[in-house]
């Protein structure tokens, strides 16, 4: 069972109360490709407890919600991509009322992961809902983003970069077909989404090691633009 130490105080749940919620929570997580893996939520729900600490918010909606924002997967080559946020909402409700957790925290958990994810563009209008985008997009940044970027990249048969163009001076972004791309198409324009003062501070650290790794990369391949 995961658990998070090393962390202020959390308010709305006891510790035993969040161990025995997150083990349901875990159990009921369905197996996504290898970027949106278990150890991708175990992330998120950590992130997401370093900034409800910052920002003194309770676990009530976030624990929930940081657990099963990923629980329906939907491939990302899916035409449906754009709306599995919101099928992991609607699912999470489910789990939720299987489970006898207390109703009157429903719409804000709904709303918190049909929100969390970038191409469903969804504004968050509550701070639950930012706290849980921004802890998402962090675990796209830094070295386990850049880890996960290349996997993931790899898993749906893309390539590492374009052989003549690698930076994409002299042709449009496809992220579909190049990794590296990837990087100028999405990664490096989360800085600019983040939500929270703690998780601008943790996403600023991860974007320079992203930019300080394309940089050492160009030093190492040819670039023929």
């Amino acid at each position: 069972m995961f658990i998070a130490t090393g962390l202020p105080r959390l308010k709305g749940m006891t510790e035993k109360e969040m161990s025995n919620w997150s083990a349901i929570f875990e159990s009921a997580i369905e197996s996504g490709d290898p970027a949106h893996d278990l150890e991708h939520i175990r992330r998120v729900v950590l992130n997401t407890k370093k900034i409800a600490a910052t920002e003194n918010l309770s676990m009530e909606v976030l624990l929930p919600a940081a657990w099963l924002h990923d629980c329906v997967h939907v491939p990302k080559n899916s035409s449906e991509r754009s709306s599995a946020s919101q099928f992991a909402a609607d699912n999470a409700i489910i789990i939720l009322r299987q489970h006898g957790y207390p109703q009157e925290h429903f719409k804000a958990i709904h709303h918190a992961i049909e929100a969390h994810s970038f191409s469903a563009k969804i504004t968050p209008s509550t701070i639950e809902a930012k706290v849980l985008q921004d802890a998402d997009r962090i675990d796209a940044l830094g070295a386990i983003g850049l880890s996960r970027c290349l996997m993931l990249g790899g898993h749906m048969g893309s390539g590492l970069y374009h052989s003549e163009d690698p930076f994409a001076k002299n042709r449009p972004l496809n992220d579909a077909n190049y990794c590296i791309d990837h990087f100028y198409a999405k990664l490096l324009t989360l800085n600019n989404t983040m939500q929270t003062k703690a998780g601008k501070a943790l996403a600023e650290k991860r974007t320079k090691f992203l930019s300080d790794f394309l940089e050492q990369l160009r030093t190492e391949i040819p670039d023929m633009s």
